[in-house]
Order: C-alpha cells, then structure tokens, then sequence
C-alpha cells in the first residue's frame, strides 16, 4: 500500500452464527479496522498468535465457560486470552468472551440459578464513570445469559445491575469485558428471540411483550453502545 495508512487488523472470535459484531461492525470499519473472523468452534485456537492482530474481539455464544472438558477449545481461548492481556494487546470481551477473560485470570465460571433476561442499567463505579461506559449510564442494556463469573484479582470493576455482581470490567489499560450486550441490532434481537422459545417458556417470558421491550431500548442502547466502543477504540494506541 503506498502513499496511505494500512489498515488496522481487527481479530474477531465468534462461536455463533447468530451472534455476531452487530452494530459494533460499523464502529470498527469507521476507526480503519479490518475485519478477520475466526470460528472458535473450529479453528486451532493453540496455532494462533496472540501478540497478532491491533484488536481481538471475544464475541457471545451458547456454550458456558466452564465447559472447558466438554468443548476443550474454550481453555484454548483462555490461556490466548491471558497471553493476550500479558503482552498488553488490546481485547475487548462480551458476555462468553468476559467470562474467558474472568476464567483466563482464575476467576470461578459458573452456571447461575436462573437466567438474566432484560435491560438493565449498569451502576458505574468511580472507575467505570472515568471510562467509555460513561455513555451507557442511565440507558438500559440487554442482558441475556445464564451464566455468572467471579471478578479476577488483577480486575478493575467498571458496572454492576440488580441482577449481577459484574457487569463490566478491565485487566490493565487495554482489556475491557463486558456482560451485557452491547452489540445487538433489532434483526439479532428478532433472531435471538426466535431462538429462545423453550428458553422464554421456562422463565414465563412472553415473546411479543420482549419485541415490545426491544423496540424501546434498542434504539438508545445502540447509540449508547457506539459511543463507548467508539471512545474506548479511541483510546488504544495507534
């Protein structure tokens, strides 16, 4: 390439088909990233680099962290992770990938009593009101997950809810998790909850009362959303 900048190399792990970038995608071209996918599921995680790469993106999934016997690429994941945050290489985590990056630093993942499902608001700490989650304050975020993970020792707590202890933190200065969703566009929103249905069943969830809720907090949560991501990719180093 002569004459102009290259590109920026964003490395995004994805375990799910339907649970993708979402409208965090656009945030990333708009920064000058690249965008390189890699099937957790089915990539050799251990052949990987984890010094690669400007940005790795740890996206959601299905699976439990702790199911690290039953679906052995997961404890791969995690020791990429520590390697990772080590090496002081920027990452960001979301919901599974949060709860890889709690379990990379020996924190205990765990199956909770009962799934979380709705939009909460994220009460900030000092440390998260100094960080880019300044933007989500007051806005409802999409929680959806049954899992839980204890906070890592070398963690900073940035946000917590009513229905979890952690909701957000970060490892150092360029590793930033985070248990909500950020992500989600109505379309993931629709395919999730179609998705759901023995989910939403079993939690007496009325499907058409949750497209109700989406179409209200989608719109300000995903403003909010590119906003954080966006302030917090301006704080990487270049």
């Amino acid at each position: 390439m002569s004459g102009g900048v290259a590109p920026k190399r964003a490395i995004v792990f994805q375990h799910d088909d339907d649970i993708t970038l979402g409208n965090l995608e656009p945030v990333l071209r708009e920064h000058g990233y690249e965008i390189h996918f890699v099937e957790a599921d089915t990539v050799d995680v251990t052949a990987l680099d984890p010094e690669d790469g400007d940005l790795v993106i740890v996206l959601g999934g299905e699976k439990g962290a702790y199911q690290t016997e039953e679906f052995p690429h997961l404890a791969d994941e995690m020791r990429y992770i520590r390697a990772r945050v080590e090496a002081n290489k920027p990452i960001f985590g979301v919901c599974l990938g949060a709860q890889l990056m709690a379990g990379a630093f020996g924190a205990r993942n765990y199956k909770g009593e009962k799934p979380d499902l709705g939009y909460q608001d994220i009460r900030l700490t000092e440390a998260g009101l100094a960080s880019p989650l300044r933007h989500v304050q007051g806005v409802g975020m999409l929680v959806w997950h049954s899992d839980h993970y204890t906070l890592p020792a070398e963690a900073t707590l940035l946000g917590t809810s009513t229905a979890y202890p952690n909701e957000a933190f970060s490892i150092g200065d360029y590793a930033l998790a985070v248990q909500f969703h950020p992500e989600v566009t109505n379309e993931m929103h629709e395919a999730w909850t179609l998705g759901s249905r023995e989910l939403f069943a079993a939690n007496n969830v009325d499907a058409d009362e949750w497209r109700a809720l989406g179409r209200i907090h989608n719109p300000p949560m995903e403003a909010a959303s590119r906003l954080m991501f966006g302030e917090w990719l301006d704080s990487l180093p270049r």
